[in-house]
């Protein structure tokens, strides 16, 4: 019996989401090539802008009032006439708004930068355009496509997870800014696919739990154990304290674990392992010695697999699709994999693809059991 759910709804936003990518090709049709190529090569501009003012807080800051610059610029600490420019560029971009000449207000793209919106995607924008993140771009992409290195590597000398380790603040950037996927992605994860056909969910990599949280209001049945780095675990324990009800939180266990070790061991058919955007951080002889160590720990019980990740098609990507990858060449050895590629892994593994479920987002659900 199939896992899918809500197959019509997915149907109806694949096919948005091929419309959107038709769209998106339309500035390439009728804009003359140089100047089209001059946009792309100047698109750091718009990034900059944009994390600038991410960084002062101005939407924030900003809410639901129209502000002048004036007042804008004494509240974020910073030059009128500056503040102004800035804004401007952006509202031209379509984020903010200027009302009236000098004054300023959200609009539908600014309002997913205010820290008091749940959906917002500031931690995000915070984390891409980070010190730590885009050195390695201006600094290091070209030596890293000659050589097939990692350029996060050459800028820092230390893998991305090292690093991590070592910059606490920078890890919990990064853990925010995972957490806000799900305003891009929404709680499609947890509908439409039917976890209710189970009874433990083991989150591996799942940081502080917010997807295996989403999985549990919809299934309250369900229990969660979400294994990640002890630096994590330390801190995901008591995020949701005073956030969410008690009652959903007992249903939550953390767990210090590292993957390429071993992982929980499964008790029944009932369990199901989710790892979620965590493969395409590695290259494939560590997806390999991961997915091993979950089949050792399925052992014989029945257990399935679930791999939320992004399946590339085998040509024309879409831009969304390359520019994961391409995140992925920068920061790690991983990258965003076709149906072939993720199916010569699991053969390397003896695991079988039962199902591919989409969802009402960019990933999908690979549905694995270990073989006979």
């Amino acid at each position: 019996m199939s896992l899918q759910k809500n197959a019509g709804a997915v149907r109806r936003f694949s096919g948005l989401m091929k419309f959107a990518g038709w769209l998106q090709n339309i500035p390439n049709k009728i804009t003359p090539p140089p100047f089209r190529l001059i946009q792309i090569g100047s698109a750091f501009w718009q990034s900059r802008a944009l994390y600038v003012a991410a960084r002062l807080d101005i939407a924030t800051v900003l809410g639901n009032e129209h502000l002048t610059v004036d007042e804008i610029a004494a509240r974020v600490v910073a030059e009128p006439d500056a503040v102004y420019r800035l804004l401007r560029l952006l509202a031209a971009l379509g984020v903010f708004e200027e009302a009236s000449p000098r004054v300023f207000r959200n609009n539908g793209l600014s309002a997913y930068l205010r820290e008091d919106n749940p959906k917002n995607v500031r931690a995000m924008i915070l984390m891409h355009n980070s010190e730590a993140m885009s050195r390695p771009w201006y600094e290091q992409l070209e030596r890293g496509v000659r050589n097939g290195e990692v350029p996060f590597q050459l800028t820092h000398g230390q893998a991305m997870f090292g690093y991590m380790d070592a910059h606490p603040e920078f890890d919990r950037l990064f853990s925010r800014a995972m957490d806000s996927v799900e305003a891009l992605t929404g709680d499609s994860f947890a509908r439409d696919f039917d976890w209710g056909r189970f009874e433990r969910v083991i989150d591996v990599g799942g940081s502080n739990g917010s997807k295996s949280l989403a999985i549990l209001k919809h299934h309250p049945h369900l229990t969660a154990l979400v294994v990640d780095r002890a630096q994590v675990i330390r801190e995901a324990a008591q995020h949701w304290t005073g956030r969410e009800e008690p009652a959903l939180l007992a249903r939550l266990e953390f767990q210090a674990g590292d993957l390429f070790e071993s992982v929980p061991a499964a008790a029944s058919d009932k369990d199901i392992y989710l790892l979620s955007a965590v493969l395409h951080g590695f290259d494939d002889d560590h997806c390999v010695k991961a997915l091993r160590n979950i089949v050792s720990a399925c052992a014989g019980t029945g257990a399935r697999i679930a791999l939320m990740e992004l399946v590339l098609p085998e040509s024309r990507a879409d831009f969304a699709g390359a520019a994961v990858d391409m995140q992925m060449f920068m920061a790690t050895r991983g990258k965003e994999r076709t149906l072939d590629e993720w199916q010569k892994l699991f053969d390397r593994c003896g695991l079988v693809l039962e199902e591919q479920v989409s969802l009402q987002s960019f990933a999908k659900v690979l549905v694995l059991r270990p073989g006979q």
